[in-house]
């Protein structure tokens, strides 16, 4: 077995960064850019109204005085009158300022009578002005290369006038399940059968990482029927089996798929769950053998096929810093295996997070997973920890920060 940090740098190291393509803005959402986007005009594009009121100068808005009022400017509709000494322009929420003003007296500080102002509160210098670029200015990058949008990223990029931008294509992903015992949901299960929920788990969690996952049809425990099940797989960015990657007579995928060209980098780790894990290459794309427990599949799927999807996406891989709770229960020491423990999460009254690991973590026991937050991170040999003790986790993004 090799520890998971080099596992994890060798499924990392040289994978291929996916084509370019160019989407309108209103389909960016969850695409990753592949350049800097850049804002085409800045925002907002000239100086304008905070608030309704009357564009003055300073200077002449002293408390008692009294402006005349020699223009209107709603927004969108900009004035080329320019305020001269004891004058005003009548402005509104997002009104250009014109020439010759320096500050907006909003209208609850005023009292007007027909086309006169009485001034009730002096404004200082530049008071409810939102300058030309206070947001951004045109030729700055709003959203950098290598983010996955969000709606977020969306307008701003929308608010810079930016109609398409260049994204990195999504990762194909094709996922093989193996094994005599599966049925797809739905189907009559056979005696001894099992239902395949591993493939459809993955797909989805795929598809919330911006892949586009391919269920291929599950392959019998037969060399042949695996060899016909990963036939023509090259054209996708990544394959991800599930089963067969064991050490039991009928664990045939490093075989069949040997046969077909595989170059085995690595064959198991020192990982709970997980240790059946297999990465190689199949004609150049890149193969991860899965276990076939659930638990085990999505955990790699995790801590492996993720960020694998991020490298080729050109997204950072850098090891983000795991996010911190308090254990909820004693811990043993841990044995030689890097280990994720499902658990629960939970805040104290004064807001402290608290992870509560479940008891049982077998790993065929789907339950616990879907009903779990977080997972407990133990690095191997890890001393017996007690209640209180700060760990380690991987959050599932369901709880509220």
């Amino acid at each position: 077995m090799i520890e998971l940090s080099e596992a994890r740098a060798r499924v990392l190291s040289s994978l291929p960064l996916l084509g370019l393509e160019t989407v309108s803005i209103a389909d960016a959402s969850g695409r990753v850019t592949a350049t800097h986007v850049i804002a085409r005009m800045s925002n907002p594009p000239a100086d304008v109204s905070a608030m309704d009121g009357y564009a003055v100068r300073a200077a002449d808005a002293l408390a008692g005085s009294v402006l005349r009022v020699v223009a209107e400017a709603p927004a969108g509709h900009p004035t080329s009158t320019k305020v001269g000494p004891g004058e005003c322009v009548r402005l509104f929420t997002g009104s250009v300022i014109p020439s010759g003003a320096d500050a907006v007296l909003i209208q609850e500080n005023v009292s007007r009578e027909e086309n006169s102002i009485t001034v009730n509160a002096e404004p200082r210098s530049g008071a409810f002005i939102r300058p030309q670029g206070q947001d951004f200015a045109k030729g700055q990058v709003v959203v950098p290369a290598g983010r996955r949008m969000t709606a977020r990223d969306v307008g701003v990029a929308a608010a810079a006038n930016v109609p398409w931008v260049t994204v990195r294509r999504r990762p194909r992903v094709a996922i093989v399940s193996t094994g005599d015992e599966i049925a797809l949901p739905g189907e009559p299960v056979p005696p001894g059968g099992i239902i395949g929920s591993v493939a459809p788990m993955l797909a989805a969690l795929l598809r919330e990482a911006g892949a586009e996952p391919v269920m291929i049809p599950p392959a019998r425990d037969t060399v042949e029927d695996i060899r016909r099940a990963t036939q023509g797989l090259e054209s996708h960015d990544l394959v991800l089996t599930v089963g067969g990657a064991s050490v039991g007579a009928y664990d045939l995928v490093k075989d069949a798929l040997g046969q077909s060209g595989l170059n085995v980098d690595f064959w198991k780790i020192a990982m709970r769950p997980g240790k059946p894990l297999m990465f190689g290459r199949l004609r150049g794309t890149p193969v991860i053998g899965l276990p076939g427990n659930p638990v085990a599949a999505f955990v790699c799927s995790v801590v492996f096929a993720l960020p694998a999807l991020r490298s080729m996406s050109g997204q950072s891989v850098i090891e983000e810093l795991p996010h911190k709770a308090r254990l909820a229960i004693d811990l043993d020491a841990n044995d030689s295996r890097f280990d994720h423990l499902r658990a629960t999460l939970s805040r104290d009254e004064e807001g402290v997070l608290w992870a509560t690991p479940f008891a049982k973590q077998d790993s065929g026991m789907l339950a616990p997973l879907a009903a779990c937050d977080a997972l407990v991170l133990r690095p191997a040999h890890a001393p017996a920890a007690n209640r209180g003790e700060v760990c380690d986790i991987i959050r599932f993004g369901r709880m509220s920060d």
